[in-house]
C-alpha cells in the first residue's frame, strides 16, 4: 500500500509542478520539480522512498531515453555527432580524472579511487534537464543537436567509469587495461546489441501490420515494453543497456508512413501515450531527486566531526573544475573541428566563445549521477566502512543542485530570445502546426462526419499552401497588419449592406428577413475575428470587446426566441437554414470582391508593401473561385453545419499543439503569442471553408 501511496503522491506533485511552472516561467521546471520533491519529504503524509539505483535505471531512464533518441532529429545529430562523442567519451574521462586527483589532493581523506568514482558519476550529462532547458534561451539547431547527442551517448562511459572506480575502491586494485578492455566490450556490445534488436523490431511491426493483425492497443504495448526488454536483456549479456537502448531508439520506426484512418489512429495514440508517460516520467525524476536530496545530505551535514564549509567549499571546487573541464574541451574541439565548406579550422571569434558557453552551462548533471552514488556500497572487502560515502553522496547532490542552477540562471543570459521573431521561421512552425491539426483530425473521421471533416481538411491543405508561398517575407508583422485591414474592410462592406436592408426594406418579409439575418450572421463572424486580434482600437479595448460580446450574445438570444416562439405557434420560419445558408455565400463573394478593389487600390499607396497586398489579393482571388466552384450552395447546408463544428474542434486542437510545442521548448514565448494570435487571424478563412 505504501507503494501505490508513493505512486499517487509523485504524480500528484508532477500535476502541480505543471501548474506552478506556468506563474515562475523563469525557474525551469526539473527545479521547481526538485523543490516540490524536497518540500514533500518532509511531509507527514507523503510515504519515504528508498532508491533502487537497478530497478530506477529501468523504469525511469530507459523510456526516457529511448524516447528522446526516437525523437531527436536525425540529420542534426549526424552533424555533431563527432563532438557529441568527444564529450560522452573524451570529455567524460578527463572530468572522472580531474575531479578524482583534484578531490583527493585538497581532501586527502577522501580515498582517490573514492574520488574517481565521484568524477565518473560527474561525467554524465541528464538528457531530461537537457530537454527541459531552452524555454527561456535561444540554443541554435547546432548547440542543442550536441547536448542532446551528449547525453544519450556519455551514460555507458559514466556508469562503466563509476563501476571500476567503486571495484578499485572496494579491492584496492585497479587493473588500467582490464577496465579499458571491460568498457570498449560494454560500449560496442550495447550499441551492437540495440541495433540488433531495433531491425528485428522494426521487420516484426511491419510483418504484423501486412498480416492485419495490428490493432490499436496491442502496438501501443509493443511500443511501451520495448525499452524496457531491450536495456533487460543488454544487462543480462552484460553489455551497456543505457546504450543499447539509445541505439534502437535511433533505429527503429514503428512504421508509421502507411495510410488509412487505422494507420492515423494508432499513430496519433502513441503520440498522446508517449506523451503523457514522458511527462509523468519526467517529472517523477526530478520529484524523486528532490525526495532523496534532503536525506543525502543531512547524514553529512549533521555529522560534528565533518566540517559544514570544508563541505560547502568542497562543492563550489568540484562544480569549478567540472565546469572548466567542459569549457575548456568544448572551446578546444570547437577550436579544432574544421569547417564543412571551406575544410580549414576557424579562429576562435566572441560568438563562438560564446557558443562554447552556452553548451558548457548547458550540460546539468542529474539524476543518473545521484542514483549511481547511491549505488556505492557500504562496506569495502576488508569489511571496514567505505570510506567518506555520506560525504560523496553530500558533494554530488551539491554539484547536481549547482549545475542545474546555473543553467536556468546564466543561459538565458548568454542566448536569449530575440523580442523578434523570424519570419521563415514562424511560417515554418505554423506549417508543422497545421500539419499535426490535420493528422489528429484525420484519426477523427467516421462515416458520418466523413464530408464536414475533409471539408476542414481541405481548407488546412490551402491554409499551408499559402504559407508557403509567403515564406519569404521579409515583415510578417506588415502583412497582419494588412490582413486586419481587409477584415476591416469586410466588416464595413456588411456593415453597409445591413444598413441598407434595414433602411430599405423589401416588401416581401422573407426576402428582407433572408438579407438581414445573412448579414447579421457574417457580421458575428467577423467581428469575433477582430475581437482575438490585437488590432482593436487602443483606447477603450476592453470596452469595446465586452459590446462586441454582448452584440452576438443578444443576437444569438433574438434568434432563439424566434425559433421558441414558431414552435410554440406550430408555424414554419420564413426562411430555411439553408437559405441563410445560400445568401450568406453570395455575400461573401461581393464582400470580397470589395476587398480585392480595396487592396488593388492600396498597391497605389505606400502604407503597406506592394507584394503583401499582391499575395492577400492571391488569397482573396482563391476563396472567391472556391465559393463559386459550388453550384449548389443550399445543398451544402448539412455538411457546412457538421463543418462548422469540425472547425471548432480544430482550433482546439491547434492551441493545444501551439501549447505542446511551447512545453516542449520547440518555441519560444513569443512565437507561441503569436501562433495563437494567427489561429483567430486565419478564422474567417477557415469560417468560409477555404
Amino acid at each position: 500500500m505504501d507503494v501505490v501511496e508513493l505512486i499517487l503522491c509523485i504524480i500528484a506533485a508532477v500535476v502541480l509542478s505543471s501548474f506552478l511552472s506556468r506563474f515562475i516561467p523563469k525557474v525551469s521546471t526539473p527545479l521547481v520539480q526538485i523543490a516540490l520533491g524536497a518540500a514533500a519529504s518532509y511531509l507527514p503524509f507523503f510515504p519515504d522512498v528508498e532508491l533502487n539505483p537497478e530497478l530506477f535505471m529501468v523504469l525511469f531512464i530507459a523510456p526516457l531515453l529511448y524516447l528522446e533518441a526516437h525523437e531527436i532529429d536525425k540529420s542534426a545529430l549526424l552533424k555533431t555527432l563527432k563532438l557529441s562523442l568527444s564529450l560522452a567519451i573524451g570529455l567524460a574521462i578527463a572530468t572522472m580524472a580531474a575531479v578524482g586527483f583534484v578531490l583527493n589532493a585538497i581532501w586527502p581523506i577522501i580515498p582517490l579511487a573514492a574520488a574517481l568514482a565521484l568524477g565518473a558519476a560527474l561525467g554524465p550529462t541528464d538528457a531530461v534537464a537537457v530537454s527541459s532547458l531552452g524555454k527561456e534561451a535561444s540554443l541554435s539547431l547546432r548547440q542543442r543537436g550536441v547536448l542532446k547527442g551528449e547525453s544519450l551517448f556519455n551514460d555507458a562511459s559514466g556508469i562503466v567509469g563509476f563501476q571500476f572506480a567503486i571495484a578499485a575502491a572496494v579491492t584496492g586494485e585497479f587493473a588500467v587495461g582490464e577496465a579499458a578492455a571491460e568498457f570498449v566490450v560494454s560500449f560496442i556490445g550495447g550499441a551492437l546489441f540495440g541495433v540488433a534488436v531495433g531491425l528485428a523490431a522494426n521487420w516484426l511491426f511491419e510483418t504484423v501490420r501486412s498480416l492485419g493483425w495490428e490493432t490499436t492497443t496491442t502496438r501501443i504495448l509493443m511500443e511501451l515494453f520495448l525499452p524496457f526488454l531491450l536495456y533487460l536483456g543488454a544487462e543480462e549479456v552484460h553489455v551497456s543497456g543505457i546504450l543499447s537502448v539509445v541505439a534502437a531508439g535511433l533505429l527503429v520506426r514503428f512504421d508509421r508512413t502507411g495510410i488509412g484512418p487505422n494507420v492515423a489512429r494508432t499513430n496519433i495514440v502513441a503520440s498522446s501515450v508517449w506523451g503523457v508517460l514522458s511527462f509523468t516520467l519526467n517529472g517523477a525524476v526530478f520529484i524523486l531527486l528532490g525526495m532523496l536530496l534532503p536525506d543525502a545530505m543531512h547524514a553529512s551535514w549533521a555529522d560534528p566531526w565533518v566540517s559544514n564549509n570544508m563541505l560547502l567549499g568542497v562543492i563550489a571546487l568540484v562544480t569549478g573544475v567540472v565546469i572548466v573541464m567542459r569549457f575548456l574541451w568544448v572551446a578546444a574541439m570547437l577550436r579544432i573541428a574544421r569547417d564543412v565548406n571551406t575544410g580549414k579550422r576557424r579562429p576562435m571569434t566572441r560568438e563562438r566563445w560564446r557558443s562554447a558557453a552556452v553548451m558548457t552551462f548547458g550540460g546539468a548533471k542529474g539524476t543518473i549521477t545521484l542514483s549511481l552514488m547511491f549505488t556505492i556500497p557500504y562496506y569495502v572487502s576488508a569489511g571496514t566502512p567505505f570510506p567518506m560515502r555520506d560525504e560523496l553522496i553530500f558533494i554530488a547532490s551539491g554539484v547536481i543542485v549547482c549545475t542545474l542552477l546555473l543553467a536556468n540562471f546564466l543561459l538565458p543570459l548568454l542566448a536569449p530570445y530575440h523580442a523578434k521573431d523570424n519570419g521563415d521561421e514562424l511560417a515554418e512552425i505554423t506549417i508543422e502546426v497545421l500539419r499535426r491539426t490535420v493528422e489528429e483530425l484525420t484519426g477523427r473521421i467516421t462515416p458520418e462526419n466523413r464530408r464536414a471533416v475533409l471539408m476542414v481538411i481541405d481548407s488546412y491543405t490551402k491554409r499551408i499552401s499559402r504559407l508557403k508561398h509567403r515564406i519569404g517575407a521579409l515583415d510578417p508583422a506588415g502583412y497582419g497588419q494588412l490582413q486586419i485591414r481587409a477584415l476591416n474592410w469586410e466588416k464595413e462592406f456588411v456593415r453597409d449592406r445591413l444598413v441598407d436592408a434595414k433602411a430599405h426594406p423589401d416588401p416581401d418579409k422573407a426576402v428582407q428577413e433572408l438579407n438581414v439575418e445573412a448579414c447579421e450572421r457574417m457580421l458575428d463572424q467577423i467581428m469575433n475575428t477582430l475581437r482575438h486580434t490585437t488590432a482593436g482600437p487602443d483606447s477603450g479595448r476592453l470596452g469595446w470587446q465586452i459590446s462586441g460580446r454582448m452584440r452576438g450574445w443578444r443576437h444569438r438570444t433574438m434568434n432563439v426566441v424566434k425559433r421558441s416562439i414558431n414552435r410554440i405557434r406550430r408555424t414554419t420560419p420564413l426562411v430555411s437554414e439553408d437559405q441563410i445558408f445560400a445568401h450568406m455565400r453570395t455575400l461573401q463573394v461581393a464582400a470580397i470582391e470589395h476587398v480585392i478593389s480595396m487592396l488593388e487600390e492600396e498597391m497605389s499607396y505606400d502604407r503597406f508593401n506592394t507584394e503583401f497586398c499582391s499575395a492577400l489579393i492571391l488569397d482573396y482571388r482563391r476563396a472567391e473561385a472556391s465559393l463559386k466552384a459550388r453550384p449548389n450552395m443550399e445543398g451544402t447546408a448539412a455538411a457546412a453545419g457538421k463543418a462548422e463544428e469540425v472547425k471548432k474542434e480544430s482550433y482546439g486542437i491547434e492551441l493545444g499543439i501551439v501549447q505542446d510545442m511551447f512545453e516542449a521548448g520547440d518555441i519560444s514565448r513569443a512565437q507561441a503569442k503569436a501562433l495563437r494570435r494567427n489561429i483567430y487571424v486565419m478564422q474567417v478563412d477557415a469560417d468560409s471553408g477555404i
